[in-house]
């Protein structure tokens, strides 16, 4: 309950930062009427700050939810965290090949967004079929008959504008993925 509520309250305090900001561009653009609010871009220093907190507080985040499940994982150089819990058989995916396999896709608050139970098993062609690049690293990690877990960071599943359906701006995704057959 309370990993929620620092959650949401985490939420809050990127919203009114980002929301302070705004205000402050907007206020000093009425203050030199020459100057246009498109000609106002957030400097390259703020911006890569900024970009630090974010990544920062989705580690946090990432990492209480591990705590929180006792789970095992391991971060990979881009930040994929992944747990292999079955091997599987066979030489690891590479590009061009089809994996066929059932999901669960959901929030850290336990949301379910996508699931193979209600959208049946997931067919991709690895390095052609559009998917999150969090989970193309990841699959390239499985081999056939493999099971996982994988917990993918805003920045390597749908960023800042979500899927446009049921995963919001800036979710951390997980990914409990079983590989049924590949060709």
């Amino acid at each position: 309950m309370f990993g929620d509520l620092r959650i949401i309250y985490d939420q809050m305090a990127i919203r009114n930062f980002i929301a302070i900001c705004l205000l402050t561009v907007i206020i000093s653009c009425k203050n030199n009427s020459d100057q246009s609010i498109k000609d106002i871009k957030p400097g390259r220093v703020e911006m890569t700050e900024l970009n630090k907190y974010f990544i920062q507080k989705d580690k946090e985040r990432i990492q209480n939810y591990i705590e929180r499940k006792n789970l095992s994982m391991t971060e990979s150089p881009t930040g994929l965290w992944y747990q292999i819990l079955e091997e599987g058989r066979g030489n690891n995916f590479k590009n061009n090949d089809k994996v066929i396999m059932e999901y669960e896709c959901s929030l850290l608050d336990g949301t379910k967004c996508y699931s193979s139970k209600t959208d049946g098993a997931k067919e991709l062609i690895l390095g052609r079929s559009e998917m999150a690049a969090g989970l193309n690293e990841g699959l390239r990690m499985l081999k056939p008959g493999a099971s996982a877990i994988f917990i993918l960071p805003p920045f390597l599943a749908y960023g800042l504008i979500g899927d446009g359906n049921k995963i919001p701006s800036r979710s951390v995704i997980v990914y409990n993925i079983s590989i049924l057959q590949t060709q």
